[in-house]
């Protein structure tokens, strides 16, 4: 087994790590600073002056997938990116994932990835048009309106939104929420999860429509926080949809095609954000070993401490397995496709925010009462990677899946 990158793959790694070395570590409390100054909801001004520098340096819409990927509509139509791997843009999001807001700078963060990932395979010739070119350019921003509060969501067929035929129109009435990147004044269009049958199969009453943001009846409601977090300028909305009237050619697929549509998305999506969370833990892990060696408690640097030796090595030992994982799914998607890779997909997603959290954790605990305060980034990074254990689906769903995979090799 051959664990030697290629030359492509470190190419555009290096180039990514060299970009955010240059131009972005260096400007992170510049970045923050001008959040906390202003309208927390306007975009920064930052990111926005380095997109164009991504994008002359060929930074650009890193994750979209080889080929045309025009799975269900005209071959002759085509929006590309970079044309990665999964494998190769998992290094590149890697290192995205140290700083949270470099993964906008390639226009590669979420939940645009995945939402150009449907554009792209599923949407017409007319929907790409509209939206995908636009959202590839970095002129809009967009949502994806999956989960419900008044149910629980992490089984989709649980979900109340409904879309009514009336006419050339559909009519939608429901309530969605943790609706990320509504925040955002560029965000234009949602694509939005309800019922068009109530009465077909289970997994055939779903469908997927595009609503935008500015049709009447489209209210957002409130912005959530994450353990006191409003992530500005992106944010989680609730957003309430009461009859909200849109023209049927705005359905994406057809009527019954949205948890279809729905696998089609959240599998690459969950391991994009497994990627960066790699990312985000070696961020920690060099934060809490600078501070282990600068600090001295009890007569001795807290590094010679045997308790933080136990905790330094666990920590390198969990990053290390995982990062193999998650370039295993990488791989394996890459070669088989993404329903062949769908266990280790659901593996990593399970294991890298745990991952990550207990070391995010540690540093915390490295720092004292600098850790638990806004002087670092370890605060943020542990509230916004918690989310990762309910995102793209809670881990007692992947654990489910996981496990049934495991009995079936023994059932009698």
């Amino acid at each position: 087994m051959d664990f030697t990158l290629s030359d492509r793959e470190t190419h555009f790694r290096d180039r990514v790590k060299a970009f955010i070395d240059r131009h972005i570590a260096p400007r992170d409390a510049e970045y923050h600073a001008d959040i906390a100054a202003g309208d927390r909801w306007a975009p920064s001004k930052l990111i926005e002056e380095l997109k164009p520098r991504a994008r002359e340096a060929g930074l650009w819409n890193l994750f979209m997938p080889p080929h045309s990927g025009q799975v269900h509509v005209d071959d002759s139509f085509a929006f590309e990116g970079t044309q990665l791997t999964n494998l190769e843009y998992a290094l590149c999001a890697e290192e995205m994932g140290r700083i949270h807001w470099a993964s906008e700078v390639f226009n590669c963060s979420a939940p645009d990835t995945g939402n150009m990932e449907v554009f792209h395979r599923y949407g017409s010739r007319d929907q790409k048009e509209r939206w995908l070119g636009p959202l590839m350019d970095g002129a809009i921003r967009s949502a994806f309106l999956m989960t419900e509060p008044a149910v629980a969501s992490s089984d989709a067929t649980n979900i109340e939104t409904a879309m009514v035929r009336d006419g050339d129109d559909y009519v939608i009435n429901g309530r969605k929420w943790w609706s990320s990147g509504t925040g955002d004044p560029r965000c234009k269009v949602a694509i939005v999860m309800g019922k068009t049958d109530p009465e077909a199969k289970r997994h055939a009453q779903q469908s997927m429509i595009l609503v935008p943001l500015d049709t009447p009846g489209v209210k957002i409601e409130r912005m959530l926080s994450v353990y006191g977090y409003d992530h500005a300028p992106h944010g989680h909305g609730e957003v309430v949809l009461e009859n909200v009237r849109v023209p049927a050619s705005n359905l994406l697929l057809g009527e019954g095609r949205g948890f279809e549509i729905a696998q089609g998305r959240l599998g690459p999506g969950r391991i994009h954000h497994c990627m960066r969370t790699i990312g985000t833990a070696e961020m920690a892990i060099e934060l809490m070993a600078k501070r282990l060696l600068s600090r001295t408690a009890f007569g001795k640097r807290i590094a010679d401490q045997s308790v933080w030796e136990q905790r330094i090595a666990r920590a390198r030992i969990d990053i290390e397995m995982t990062r193999l994982l998650c370039l295993k799914a990488a791989d394996m998607m890459d070669k088989a496709g993404n329903k062949s890779a769908q266990l280790e997909i659901a593996m990593i997603k399970v294991q890298a925010p745990m991952m990550a959290l207990q070391l995010l954790d540690d540093a915390i605990q490295a720092y004292g009462g600098a850790g638990v305060s806004g002087d670092t980034p370890l605060a943020g990074a542990w509230a916004s990677l918690r989310t990762l254990r309910f995102a793209d689906g809670p881990d007692e769903v992947h654990n489910r899946a996981i496990a049934r995979a495991e009995f079936g090799k023994y059932a009698v």
